[in-house]
């Protein structure tokens, strides 16, 4: 990049039921770690993009709300960082309206989400579902992010973010964003369902039993850790060893990020236990990590005034760098600003 931009982090997460390990493990605790003076960190939770799904109006405001709590109780500081609901700062919806008219239809064509959340019924999908990347562009674009935490599930939207980028500064002839870049922060911690190890941790997954969400509390942890599928094999001495062994892999992987440890030194300290050794052992780690951030999440749910003043000043914060920017914008692309 030669033009000289803010070195600014944006991610978002969906408010669609609870959040679950999977979610804390894989991006929610690096968004934590990322907070300081090297970046200036933005927040959001992206109500807009959960609209592609079926919502109840009620049971959207109310996961909205906990979803805040819960960031908030794992440690995003609200202060720090800037932390907002995406439908409070409209000027994500305009910049997503003023992209489309420079991404292309054969970028988003190719957006293999798309394809797996629709299945066969792609035509009768709703049109934010196939606009959805055109959207999430505008939400990094419109704070001029030059960072974004990716998994791999989001590269391919992130590398569209870029394409959107890069069209409109040639169609323009001007700099105007940045061209953010992925932050891998270290191996990513891929969190499986405990109910199958070749599947994602997933809200939408029917079984509650295959995710544990951060609002279970200690029993219902302990339960689902006991009932994980695994094998009849003891764990081994090498991780290479876990090959054709996905429950068992993900398990030992969980220990390990709760552990903030490698898989490999896992292993090594339980080589040869049956996992009625090692779940009892995951389930005690399990919910000392997360039984204070349940605690303060519940505690946070409880004022619902504090939880609601922290969405208004982080969305007049998100909007006050958000403004000039599609302002710039509009004026780039001729539209008369009165």
């Amino acid at each position: 990049m030669s033009a000289e931009f803010t070195r600014r982090i944006f991610s978002g997460i969906q408010p669609t039921d609870h959040m679950h390990l999977g979610n804390y493990l894989g991006a929610v605790r690096n968004w934590v770690g990322l907070q300081g003076d090297e970046f200036e960190t933005i927040y959001c939770v992206v109500d807009l993009h959960a609209l592609t799904a079926n919502q109840s109006p009620e049971g959207l405001r109310a996961a909205i709300r906990e979803l805040v709590a819960t960031l908030l109780a794992c440690g995003i500081d609200d202060k720090r960082s800037i932390l907002f609901a995406q439908s409070h700062v409209p000027a994500h919806s305009e910049l997503a309206w003023l992209l489309s008219c420079v991404a292309r239809m054969g970028w988003l064509k190719r957006m293999t989400q798309f394809k797996e959340k629709a299945g066969k019924k792609q035509d009768a999908a709703v049109h934010g579902l196939f606009a959805y990347p055109v959207l999430m562009a505008a939400d990094i674009l419109l704070y001029k992010g030059t960072h974004v935490p990716v998994g791999e599930d989001q590269k391919q939207h992130l590398e569209l973010t870029r394409e959107t980028a890069g069209s409109f500064n040639h169609t323009y002839g001007r700099e105007v964003f940045p061209l953010p870049e992925p932050l891998i922060l270290g191996a990513a911690t891929r969190v499986m369902s405990l109910r199958d190890g070749s599947s994602k941790m997933s809200k939408s997954d029917p079984s509650d039993y295959s995710r544990i969400n951060l609002t279970d509390d200690a029993d219902t942890i302990a339960l689902k850790i006991r009932k994980a599928k695994t094998d009849p094999e003891p764990l081994p001495e090498r991780l290479e060893e876990l090959d054709g062994r996905p429950e068992a892999l993900n398990l030992v992987t969980i220990y390990a990020a709760l552990d903030k440890a490698e898989p490999a030194e896992i292993l090594q300290r339980y080589a040869g236990a049956p996992f009625s050794t090692f779940k009892p052992a995951l389930a005690e780690l399990a919910v000392e990590t997360l039984s204070p951030i349940t605690a303060e999440t519940k505690r946070l749910l409880g004022d619902q005034a504090h939880i609601d003043a922290v969405l208004a000043d982080g969305a007049a914060r998100a909007g006050a760098i958000a403004g000039p920017i599609l302002a710039e914008v509009q004026e780039i692309m001729g539209l008369v600003r009165l």
